[in-house]
């Protein structure tokens, strides 16, 4: 059933008289409409949004961590003189204070401001695109390398644990609940044959060698809003997954997403490749934002974390596919199957031009 959309903009804070609704966007998780509104003959959009309470258990502690963390980003955004109203995401308080509203029905629901004059795309258009991405997302881990990440709650507990993700998938695999595995063996193989990496950026973390910072969680390219003008990564947005992490898990699923031309549900995986111009543009780009703080084992290990980010994603996508598809939305039989394969195909090709991409890391250095 449709919501209603006028109770619900009501118990925001709008300027304007609200005009028309419609859904926006290609998100897997959350519900998102843009609500257009006329003030005084200007035209001001908003971004309304349902967080997906099966997903993101705890709305509150979620929606906590991003009031710190777009307080955060827009004290340091004004310090150095820039536009916080298009850098950072802008929550619209509710009527009584509130950054999110709870229906009857136990739906949460936010408003954000609507970034005009930029956009988010799904492929990589441009190498352009690519390195102002990196900057961007370097740029938010830079201004976020100070805030305390025991601050924050884990929005989804072990969200890139990779060695717990690969237990999940285990279980899964061993149940076969929707009989699906006997048409999966080879993905269920290409898995287990790497499940000894998948313990490789936690032990680290548990060891010291690399240090638990702010981070995004979800770092892809369709996350950083492209200035219509200018081609510049302005905005770091979709905030929902920011917790405690590593910055690898940023620079990983950021490389996944972008470095494949095709798109994420590829059937012809002819079409799916790793570009390693795309990895390297990226990598410019993020180390010039990040080379002053992050630490030289943190480094070092930017290539396999595009590793790790894509086997891990494409196990995700094959472990929603065994069980049923009740994580990510889909949009045909088989949909997350074939997500699983891209990924896959992915990290053949990054395993193969692994010593190229530290080359390439090393260069910026």
């Amino acid at each position: 059933m449709e919501p209603n959309f006028l109770k619900l903009i009501e118990q925001f804070t709008l300027d304007g008289e609200f005009q028309e609704i419609d859904a926006y966007g290609t998100g897997h998780i959350n519900d998102t409409y843009k609500a257009g509104f006329n003030l005084n003959g200007e035209a001001r959009n908003y971004i309304l949004q349902r967080i997906n309470h099966h997903v993101f258990k705890n709305p509150e502690g979620l929606m906590k961590n991003i009031e710190f963390v777009t307080a955060h980003l827009r004290k340091k955004i004004l310090e150095s003189g820039g536009d916080a109203t298009r850098e950072t995401l802008t929550l619209i308080p509710t009527i009584d204070g509130k950054s999110y509203i709870k229906t009857n029905e136990g739906h949460y629901w936010r408003v954000y401001i609507f970034i005009e004059n930029a956009c988010t795309y799904e492929v990589v258009k441009s190498l352009d695109h690519v390195y102002y991405a990196g900057k961007a997302f370097g740029n938010f881990q830079r201004l976020m390398s100070d805030f305390p990440p025991g601050q924050l709650i884990e929005t989804i507990p072990g969200f890139h644990n990779t060695s717990k993700r690969y237990k999940t998938f285990i279980e899964v695999v061993d149940n076969d609940t929707e009989n699906h595995c006997s048409s999966c063996r080879s993905e269920i193989e290409f898995v287990n044959q790497r499940a000894a990496k998948t313990s490789v950026l936690l032990d680290k973390l548990i060891d010291g060698q690399i240090p638990a910072r702010v981070t995004h969680n979800d770092a892809k390219f369709d996350n950083v809003m492209i200035d219509n003008q200018t081609g510049e990564g302005i905005c770091v947005i979709d905030l929902d997954t920011v917790m405690p992490g590593l910055s690898l898990y940023d620079f990983g699923d950021s490389i996944r997403s972008m470095a494949n031309p095709a798109k994420e549900d590829e059937r012809d995986l002819t079409k799916v490749n790793f570009d390693i111009s795309v990895f390297d543009q990226y990598t410019r780009g993020y180390l010039e934002n990040t080379h002053n703080f992050l630490t030289s084992e943190e480094i070092e290990q930017l290539p396999f974390s595009a590793i790790l980010m894509t086997y891990e994603c494409g196990m995700r996508f094959l472990t929603d596919h065994l069980q049923g598809d009740t994580y990510f939305k889909i949009h045909r039989k088989n949909h997350n199957l074939d997500r699983c394969r891209t990924q896959f195909k992915l990290v053949q090709d990054m395993e193969e031009q692994y010593d190229e991409m530290v080359r390439i890391v090393q260069k910026y250095l």
